[in-house]
């Protein structure tokens, strides 16, 4: 088949640092190639995923106000649908794009929604969908959707053999994500204290939101056993997931699929949670982790998480959350797509 794959504007693809959207779709990208169909990447000019790329469009950098911002996401989108008119199917991972009136005539056009369905992106993704099909990443964010036909549900996968299975030498629990309240790091320092485990965050921090957050809720409770360790990349992060005992993920909101859960999983690392969202979809409660929405519970449980087995963590990222299972079910969305058509 000829794909093609749109991204947003923002990140480059794969993303240098924090960025999950543009991780997954360079991981598809690579494994439809590597499957040996025909991909072409509509991504930000600065991207260097290892695929043809449609050349020409704007790369991924700060932009100073929301008139820059949005000039530089129609000129992306547009010229991304200029340069796949000879796709067989177009993947588009943006919001907006699936609604740009010059779509390629006659060609299939799949949208994923990598975030919640709320009152706004109901109305957005109702619009579109007599004329695109809608993909969810887990099934607790498509029963969110209100008035929104979804065409199926697709987990997120990971290159979980290019991972290494770590042994939790550290001794220390890790918070992995954005430094903001819904992500749980003010909770998570809380909930190590109680447990006596030493604590690492590993947090992007960019945004002003973000850093009102950790000077005002999180900066005044780091000490000898709560650490900030930045932003880290990639082999860092893999290196902190290894060593720990468990990760530590008090989300506070319905996020509607959480990565780094099938990273730690994949590291051979526990995962120890509340219950919003896609948890229980990735997360077996006593084998891979440990979900509990109480934070006296919670400690309880990071008290005893390293005595899980590891190997049955990886086990099931390598069952449930590869590249290789994610790609065969995109094939299957496509080839429906084109036979539809």
């Amino acid at each position: 088949m000829k794909i093609g794959l749109i991204t947003p504007p923002w990140v480059p693809v794969p993303p240098p640092a924090y960025g999950g959207l543009e991780a997954v779709v360079d991981r598809l990208a690579r494994g439809l190639a590597d499957a040996g169909h025909d991909v072409l990447l509509a991504a930000p000019g600065n991207s260097d995923c290892p695929v043809p790329c449609v050349p020409g469009l704007p790369e991924a950098h700060p932009d100073a106000g929301i008139i820059a911002e949005t000039n530089r996401e129609m000129r992306h989108l547009v010229g991304a649908y200029a340069g796949l008119g000879d796709r067989d199917v177009i993947h588009d991972h943006s919001i907006a794009g699936p609604l740009y009136r010059h779509r390629p005539s006659g060609v299939p056009v799949v949208v994923t929604n990598h975030g919640p369905f709320d009152d706004d992106t109901n109305v957005l993704f109702g619009a579109m969908q007599q004329d695109t099909t809608i993909v969810a990443i887990s099934e607790s964010q498509a029963a969110s959707a209100r008035g929104v036909r979804i065409d199926r549900v697709v987990h997120h996968g990971m290159d979980v053999d290019q991972v290494p299975v770590g042994n939790g030498s550290g001794g220390y629990a890790l918070f992995l994500g954005r430094m903001s309240p819904d992500k749980g790091a003010h909770e998570a320092i809380g909930i190590a204290r109680a447990a006596g485990v030493p604590l690492r965050l590993a947090a992007k921090m960019r945004e002003e939101a973000e850093h009102e957050y950790f000077d005002h809720e999180i900066a005044p409770l780091l000490g000898a056993e709560v650490e900030y360790v930045g932003e880290v990349d990639e082999d860092d992060k893999y290196q902190l997931l290894g060593e720990a005992v468990a990760m530590l993920n008090p989300i506070q909101w319905a996020e509607p699929f959480g990565l780094v859960m099938i990273e730690a999983l994949a590291c051979g690392t526990p995962v120890v949670t509340t219950s919003p969202g896609s948890v229980p979809e990735i997360v077996e409660d006593g084998r891979t982790g440990y979900i509990r929405d109480d934070p006296d519970e919670l400690a309880a449980v990071l008290a005893k998480a390293a005595q899980l087995d590891r190997g049955a963590c990886r086990e099931e990222a390598e069952k449930r959350f590869t590249t290789r299972r994610m790609v065969q079910d995109h094939v299957r969305l496509y080839e429906d797509l084109i036979s539809r058509r």
